[in-house]
């Protein structure tokens, strides 16, 4: 996999990883849940946790194509900021948008 393809996922598991947990009521997206809606806290595990799988993965595409480079708390700080802007879309939808009620035909 080259550089290009291996940044390009990246960046698009991140953008899924950051999102899934807004969109569905499963917890990480494939265990159901007693309650009939998650609660904010539940989400935000599941962004921590998919922001650790997509830099993991990006660790091991560095690894793969090259020399892996030393990464200092800046690095972490800027990548978990953009995490949080690529949530967004799903927080709006989830939290912000108005939902109209199913029209019982």
């Amino acid at each position: 996999m080259g550089m290009q393809a291996g940044s390009t996922l990246v960046i698009l598991l991140a953008l899924l990883g950051a999102n899934l947990p807004f969109v569905n009521q499963r917890l990480f997206g494939v265990i159901a849940l007693k309650r009939a809606v998650k609660p904010l806290w539940w989400r935000l595990v599941e962004m921590v946790v998919a922001y650790f799988v997509a830099g993991a993965l990006g660790h091991l595409i560095e690894s793969g194509i090259g020399n892996v480079f030393a990464q200092g708390w800046e690095f972490y700080a800027v990548t978990a900021s953009l995490f949080v802007v690529f949530a967004f879309p799903g927080f709006v939808y989830r939290y912000l948008w108005r939902h109209r009620p199913a029209v019982a035909a």
